[in-house]
């Protein structure tokens, strides 16, 4: 998987947001707010550039002290999201 082009995490008033830019903004219409855990994983997602659900589980752990099992769970979580409002490919 990977973040559609267009996509960008902005922080917006204090808060973290995904919002698209020039084409995206276009389907997208909205500003999806993350919390401090699901925009770091939007960053590494970004750093990754092709992620899978493991990858970020992975980088999940050796960031915050959270087991392997939790951290594919959450990540799972927050991708199926992501996946729902369009904006990974």
């Amino acid at each position: 998987m990977k973040i559609k082009k267009g996509f960008v995490l902005r922080e917006v008033c204090g808060e973290q947001v995904i919002m698209g830019e020039g084409i995206g903004a276009l389907d997208f219409g909205r500003l999806l707010c993350l919390n401090e855990t699901a925009a770091w994983l939007w960053k590494q997602a970004e750093l990754q550039g092709d992620f899978t659900v493991d990858s970020l589980a992975q980088a999940l752990c050796e960031e915050y002290e959270v087991s392997e099992e939790q951290a594919r769970i959450d990540v799972a979580a927050i991708v199926g999201e992501w996946l729902k409002v369009n904006v990974l490919e």
